[in-house]
């Protein structure tokens, strides 16, 4: 049969009634997308739309007692403000990882494949990893600024991370 291919990422409730905003390639291609909640509840998510050329998704599941959080004002951010990243970093099961840093650089551009970009990207020193696209990265009030998108690897760079505005 067809080998089954899985992945991990992360994602924000952005509003209660179930609606989460997430990295479109994380959801790229899925038959099905499975979401759990750090309070340990499941849920199977219905995609509600994508932009492939921001890289942002939204996935909505059907489940109540749920908490939004408060999305901010990207464009208020300045070089040098304090960010939090969370996330599921590696997709380890359990509580979310959290790192810290600063808005290193803002309106970054980084190539998305050989014909385009994806532009006004956030850049943090705050450590994102594999499993952390989709999380959230939130100013010092607690409000989502960005949606933590990549990171460059190669032997010179090092604490380069990015996040799409929200």
């Amino acid at each position: 049969g067809t080998p089954r291919v899985t992945g991990s990422g992360s994602g924000v409730i952005f509003r209660e009634d179930g609606y989460i905003l997430t990295n479109n390639h994380v959801v790229e291609g899925a038959t099905r997308i499975s979401v759990s909640l750090f309070d340990g509840r499941e849920a199977i998510a219905v995609l509600v739309g994508t932009d492939p050329r921001t890289d942002i998704a939204v996935i909505k599941i059907d489940l109540g007692n749920l908490s939004a959080a408060p999305l901010g004002d990207a464009s208020s951010m300045r070089v040098g403000d304090w960010v939090i990243a969370i996330g599921n970093a590696l997709g380890l099961r359990g509580d979310p990882t959290v790192t810290v840093g600063v808005v290193s650089a803002i309106g970054r551009s980084i190539p998305l494949d050989n014909s385009t970009n994806l532009s006004g990207l956030i850049q943090t020193d705050a450590a994102i990893n594999p499993g952390n696209s989709g999380g959230s990265l939130i100013n010092l009030r607690g409000e989502v600024i960005g949606l933590n998108t990549a990171i460059l690897r190669g032997q010179d760079a090092q604490g380069i991370g990015f996040a799409v505005s929200t």
